[in-house]
């Protein structure tokens, strides 16, 4: 049994257990890549897609002198490194990348990639946040017999018991956002997170991709989990697993800025990319370039794939600019 002095309510214990400087699990040497695979870790497809949607960005803002990347959650660098090697020459001697992380800058990340633990203020372009909030740290509660909520405190091995009736702020969000199910996660923290860093773009693109849920389909027992070298995991907050909750976008989205709810798999054939399989006709023709798209084509699949990557959510705040020319297949823009 654990003793009263180790617990604590979950968004202090994610605190400590991902991000503190003494062995938290975002600090380790493996980095994110040595436990799950992303997005970005999955193809340069998905690099090629920011690295387009940044160059329609660019030219919706009338190509400033200088452009903005953000990539916020930055990992090891792999997705600014990414984009970097697929942005046109002519854009990329513009471009100001920022890679935002609290983990310590890597070897070998080009020199001109500003690495830092916070977002920068004032600039112009294209803020990319891929699977960050789900790991912002936030508090979970749980109905008692009498369907009050109450803050859910945890100990270092994982075991739960129930703690105090919520504060008036996270009780308001609660019966905003999430007003059913028996175990929630309170969101106001990554709502706090996402404004501050939207508030960074004087104008530009504000992207957030990440594991999503809306009103209407909230889970009804939460989503804490954890992941270790590949697999799925209790949460134990050690530091030894990451700690995730899917994201309540809707909440998550800046009031008064113009928005968009999508998936990741129509967001990516908007920008270009498709699971389809080369003709048949190319493996006769030109069998090295029939076997570079074959390729090519499994690692769209998935990247769209609904019942994967693809089905991602991705919220979309276009701060005092035009909407991005290659999204306007994309119905759904609105003021909210």
């Amino acid at each position: 049994m654990s003793t009263a002095m180790e617990w604590m309510r979950w968004r202090t214990a994610m605190e400590q257990a991902l991000y503190r400087a003494d062995g938290g699990f975002y600090r380790r040497p493996e980095g994110p890549a040595g436990h799950f695979r992303t997005s970005v870790h999955a193809s340069p497809r998905y690099a090629r897609a920011v690295a387009r949607l940044l160059s329609e960005v660019d030219e919706a803002l009338g190509r400033p002198e200088e452009l903005a990347f953000v990539d916020v959650g930055a990992g090891r660098g792999e997705l600014t490194t990414g984009v970097l090697a697929a942005a046109d020459p002519a854009l990329a001697a513009r471009l100001r990348p920022y890679a935002v992380e609290l983990a310590d800058r890597p070897e070998g990340l080009a020199e001109r990639v500003v690495w830092t633990d916070r977002v920068p203020e004032g600039v112009q372009g294209l803020l990319f946040a891929n699977e960050w909030l789900d790991n912002v740290p936030l508090d979970v509660a749980e109905r008692d017999e009498d369907g009050v909520l109450r803050y859910v405190e945890v100990a270092p091995d994982g075991e739960e018991r129930p703690g105090g009736e919520l504060a008036e702020a996270d009780a308001r969000w609660a019966a905003r956002w999430w007003p059913r199910g028996e175990r929630l996660e309170l969101g106001g923290p990554r709502d706090e997170a996402w404004a501050r860093a939207v508030a960074g773009l004087d104008r530009g693109l504000a992207v957030a991709v990440d594991y999503a849920h809306f009103a209407a389909g909230r889970p009804p027992f939460g989503s804490l989990t954890g992941f270790r070298a590949g697999r799925e995991v209790a949460p134990v907050p050690d530091g030894s697993c990451d700690i995730t909750a899917h994201v309540a976008l809707d909440s998550v989205a800046v009031p008064g800025v113009h928005s968009l709810w999508t998936t990741q798999r129509d967001a990516l054939h908007a920008l270009g990319v498709h699971g389809a399989r080369p003709p048949l006709a190319l493996a006769s023709s030109d069998p090295a370039e029939y076997l570079r798209a074959l390729g090519g084509a499994g690692e769209g699949a998935e990247l769209t794939d609904p019942a994967g990557l693809g089905g991602f959510g991705w919220l979309l705040q276009a701060v005092r600019m035009p909407v991005p020319a290659g999204l306007g297949a994309l119905a759904g823009w609105q003021t909210l």
